[in-house]
């Protein structure tokens, strides 16, 4: 059962990344694309190249969520997710506080949680290509 968990964890979390950075890359799933995306980096103040930091984040996003989903490499998906919920916290939830009620950092720490502690334990029996 250990590793039906560990199934739907990383499906859950590892795919909805997928779609965060299919989001920020492509525009799909009501995304804004990178040059809409980037706009709004810059509105909150990450300058110069707010399109560069929407395709870095949202590579980031996808890749990390592929990688996660799949089990393959997790830890190194995990780090990328961790990567990119930092730098939420850092640039927009962290001065609202903890609670995701004001818009805090709550989510962002749970996932973190979360995909570092698969990272910890493994991905499971249930992977894409489990000698890797």
């Amino acid at each position: 059962m250990a590793n039906l968990g560990l199934l739907i964890i990383r499906l859950v979390i590892g795919l909805t990344f997928v779609g965060h950075g299919a989001q920020k890359l492509f525009g799909w799933f009501g995304g804004t694309g990178p040059s809409k995306t980037g706009e709004w980096l810059e509105s909150i103040g990450i300058r110069p190249g707010g399109t560069i930091w929407a395709i870095l984040a949202g590579s980031f996003e996808f890749v990390g969520g592929l990688l996660f989903s799949a089990g393959v490499f997790t830890p190194i998906g995990a780090g990328l997710i961790t990567i990119i919920m930092i730098d939420a916290i850092l640039s927009v939830h962290g001065r609202n506080g903890y609670w995701i009620t004001n818009n805090g950092f709550e989510y962002n720490l749970v996932l973190i949680a979360v995909v570092i502690g698969v990272a910890l334990i493994g991905p499971g029996e249930y992977v894409l290509f489990y000698h890797l």
